[in-house]
C-alpha cells in the first residue's frame, strides 16, 4: 500500500511528459506556431513582406510585433484608408488595411505616407 502514491506520481509525470505529442499529430499548426516564435526579426519582416496583400497578414503582423507598432499616419488606400505603423526597434514601417486585415506595403525607415500606387 505504501507504493501506491509513488506509482500515481510516476504515472502522472509520464502522462504530462507525452501529452503534447498527440496534440501535435492532431494539429500540426501547433508545431508551426512554435517555429514562428523562433524566427529572427529579419525573417519575420521578410515573412510579412512575402504575405502582404493576403488576408490574415495583419494577424501575422500583430503576432510578430505585438506592442511594438506605433501609428504614424493614415492615408487613402486599401479598401478606403490604411494606417501606417512604425516599428521603432527595427526601423520598418508597415501599411495596414483593417477592412481586409492585410498588410499592403512594407518599407525600411519611418514612412508617414507611402506612394499611392504602393497602398492600392
Amino acid at each position: 500500500m505504501k507504493l501506491a502514491p509513488l506509482f500515481t506520481s510516476v504515472a502522472l509525470v509520464g502522462f504530462l511528459t507525452v501529452w503534447d505529442a498527440p496534440l501535435k499529430v492532431i494539429n500540426p499548426l501547433l508545431v508551426q506556431a512554435s517555429a514562428a516564435e523562433e524566427l529572427s526579426v529579419s525573417q519575420k519582416i521578410d515573412l510579412v513582406t512575402k504575405n502582404k496583400g493576403q488576408i490574415g497578414g495583419g494577424d501575422q503582423l500583430r503576432r510578430f510585433f505585438f506592442g511594438d507598432l506605433e501609428p504614424i499616419g493614415i492615408q487613402p488606400g486599401g479598401a478606403g484608408q490604411v494606417v501606417n505603423l512604425y516599428n521603432k526597434a527595427n526601423n520598418v514601417t508597415f501599411s495596414y488595411c483593417s477592412t481586409y486585415d492585410v498588410v499592403v506595403a512594407v518599407k525600411k525607415g519611418k514612412v508617414a505616407k507611402f506612394q499611392p500606387n504602393e497602398v492600392k
